[in-house]
């Protein structure tokens, strides 16, 4: 089984984003680019109650946050959930205060589009680049973990207040 709900976005993106929540840690992906999982007691300190919902499982209001985020640079929600390789995708790009990309999904037995699965379409607005791999996804090394907890590794994380200038 694979399972992802997460932010993708460059260090200084997420550090923004992340930066007054403590049980939030950013995670570094290739290619510049970094992951912040969204865990239950993350999911629960951005939900905001009555907002509409991203599509999946993304908290209420949770893009409002996002699209601020922006205006520092790109920032994507992602999500995917597979099991024996079926399974579903979704993905979404905000710059500059703005829906640059999606909400795209792509459901259980629905054929890859020829543009690429909705993260690998992501992670490219985001200035990643598929290189020698098969895609976007394998290039930044999203599928290093099976489950978005276990990219909250103690060596894996990077708390927002480390590196800070």
């Amino acid at each position: 089984m694979y399972c992802l709900q997460a932010v993708i976005a460059t260090e200084s993106v997420l550090r923004e984003l992340a930066g007054s929540v403590t049980e939030a840690c950013i995670v570094p992906l290739g290619q510049h680019l970094w992951l912040l999982p969204m865990t239950d007691a993350l999911f629960d300190m951005v939900a905001a109650a009555g907002a509409p919902e991203l599509d999946g499982k993304a908290p209420a209001g949770f893009d409002r946050l996002l699209r601020a985020c922006s205006e520092t640079g790109p920032v994507a929600y992602v999500e995917a959930e597979y099991f024996g390789g079926a399974g579903t995708q979704t993905a979404q790009v905000w710059d500059a205060g703005k829906t640059v990309l999606g909400p795209l999904f792509l459901a259980e037995g629905e054929p890859s589009p020829t543009s690429g699965t909705p993260i690998s379409q992501a992670l490219r607005q985001l200035g990643a680049a598929k290189g020698n791999h098969v895609d976007e996804f394998s290039a930044v090394g999203l599928g290093r973990h099976r489950d978005t907890d276990d990219w909250l590794s103690p060596r894996n994380q990077s708390r927002p207040d480390e590196h800070a200038t």
